[in-house]
């Protein structure tokens, strides 16, 4: 059993004339062998966009994208003619499979937009690339939002789970072989661990977990079967 805390100071942070992300992982020009992933978790970013700001049309294959925006609009198009406002409180699913080109561009009237994305690695190569997005709105506990019953991932066991909570208040943290807990806005304690904006903690066999909330927080945890 492990457990492991990542300061948010330490995250690596890529700037540009118009956004900021911090990563969880090497990526990119910021290179760390021993911080390549978590299970198949590959990518783990905090993006702050400036209105009208973001990322140009690019390529993807074979990942699982998903996107949970906090702050603003997203704006997303992609090559099959899709389009889509993504607002605080909608998660996006994308599988990137066989390839796709799509672009990720603030708002220019909603002003700066906050999003995290996460890359899996998924089962299967080379899939149909699709996408799928909803509107959800967290409850106390852990509210899952991808995976299981909820919008479907192309990784069996992977499932990512949001908490809105006040002082006071407690998530317990879904038993799995891999978990990965981020504070994106708050602080609370986890298993004795103090825990501010931008920390992370990964948990690998640990189960019976819970976090504390010692001011408002959204925790964003992300869970592995294996």
């Amino acid at each position: 059993m492990t457990l492991a805390v990542y300061a948010g100071s330490s995250r690596f942070t890529t700037t540009g004339l118009d956004r900021t992300t911090r990563h969880s992982f090497s990526f990119g020009e910021h290179h760390d062998p021993a911080n390549l992933g978590f299970g198949p978790m590959i990518a783990h970013n905090d993006d702050v966009l400036e209105p009208g700001g973001g990322y140009p049309d690019h390529p993807h294959t074979d990942l699982e994208i998903v996107t949970w925006v906090l702050d603003g609009v997203l704006l997303h198009t992609d090559d099959a003619g899709n389009t889509e406002e993504l607002r605080a409180g909608h998660v996006q699913t994308m599988s990137a499979g066989a390839g796709i080109r799509h672009a990720e561009v603030a708002d220019a009237h909603s002003g700066p937009t906050r999003f995290l994305q996460t890359w899996i690695r998924p089962d299967e190569w080379g899939t149909p690339p699709s996408w799928r997005s909803e509107r959800v709105e967290p409850g106390e506990g852990l509210t899952t939002v991808v995976g299981g019953t909820a919008l479907p991932i192309g990784t069996r066991g992977a499932s990512l789970s949001i908490a809105r909570l006040r002082p006071g208040m407690s998530a317990d943290l879904p038993d799995a072989a891999r978990q990965h807990a981020f504070v994106a806005v708050g602080r609370g304690r986890l298993h004795g661990q103090d825990l501010g904006p931008g920390d992370a903690v990964r948990l690998t066999d640990q189960p019976g977990v819970s976090f504390v909330a010692t001011a408002d927080t959204e925790l964003i945890v992300w869970s592995f079967t294996r």
